[in-house]
């Protein structure tokens, strides 16, 4: 059996961890900010400490040799329980701290929760940076929040994963909505839509951001055997109301973020002839910040500006 090294070199396990995750010594060097032959030396010693090649080149680029990849969870175990041994436990003073918070979040909230919750950042923690960031069907939300890239994501799932901690944020409730002087607007008021004619209607639908939101509607409505005349898919979901306003479109949404839009445009809401569940907002966040007092204090802003969001 081959000797321990005397000393355990923590950037050598990051840098193993980084490699069998990313697979690409160029992208870890840029993760990492250092010189790619800095990188390469390190993959060079964790070979001759493993006595393993760890990456060996595949069809689409490098891929963990089976040892390789049973070093990928004791790597991150090490990783997360060394930070767990130096979490800082002083009491986080947002008016003094300068932090970075990262916050992934899809643009069909409401319309004014986002803006609020930034202001209330900026007035907790004036130093402090946020970078909001998008949710699109190529984001892996789960590895962000597990390798730190993500502080918090804020969306809608059916059923949130259950290996993360998660909060309730609220409820809203399903509507429909179309401009208000088109010919059906016109002849129709808000509490007389039939099935038949919210299935005929021309719909406006955004595409998919995140499993559980797009498949709401059409796969509740397949469930009960039904299928809505889908006309428009936009990957644009804050242009949708936009684009109500010059065409004969129909948009299914929550309640919450019409309302923003029909104050200010010429929209009218329908009660939908379906049962539709309520979409149930959530905010989510990895074990490896759960007892971080920067994080509790993230989190308890964005479950004050969902409280705020009724009144």
């Amino acid at each position: 059996m081959a000797a321990l090294p005397q000393h355990l070199d923590l950037h050598l396990i990051r840098i193993l961890y980084l490699l069998l995750v990313e697979k690409n010594v160029s992208r870890v060097a840029l993760k990492l900010n250092q010189p790619q032959p800095s990188i390469s030396a390190s993959l060079r010693k964790l070979r001759e400490l493993t006595g393993d090649p760890l990456l060996v080149r595949g069809a689409r680029g490098m891929v963990p040799t089976q040892h390789g990849e049973s070093l990928l969870i004791p790597a991150k175990r090490i990783l997360d329980e060394t930070e767990n041994l130096f979490l800082k436990k002083t009491p986080f003073v947002p008016q003094n701290e300068a932090r970075t918070f990262h916050i992934a979040a899809p643009d069909y909230l409401d319309s004014q929760f986002l803006p609020n919750l930034v202001a209330m950042l900026r007035r907790g923690s004036p130093n402090s940076r946020v970078k909001i960031h998008s949710l699109g069907p190529g984001v892996d939300y789960v590895r962000l929040l597990s390798d730190g890239d993500m502080d918090l994501v804020i969306a809608n799932w059916d059923e949130p994963p259950e290996h993360l901690h998660m909060s309730k944020l609220f409820e809203d409730p399903i509507i429909c909505v179309m401009r208000s002087d088109c010919p059906y607007a016109l002849r129709t008021g808000s509490e007389d839509m039939t099935l038949n004619d919210y299935l005929s209607l021309p719909h406006v639908a955004p595409t998919q951001i995140l499993p559980g939101y797009h498949g709401v509607i059409d796969d509740f409505l397949e469930r009960q055997g039904l299928q809505r005349n889908v006309a428009v898919e936009s990957a644009y979901f804050g242009l949708i109301p936009y684009m109500l306003t010059q065409t004969d479109l129909v948009l299914t949404t929550g309640r919450q973020f019409v309302r923003y839009y029909e104050r200010n445009m010429p929209l009218k809401t329908y009660t939908v002839p379906v049962k539709f569940p309520a979409m149930r907002f959530y905010q989510l966040w990895h074990e490896r910040v759960h007892q971080a007092p920067e994080h509790k204090w993230l989190r308890e802003q964005v479950s004050t500006a969902a409280k705020a969001l009724g009144k």
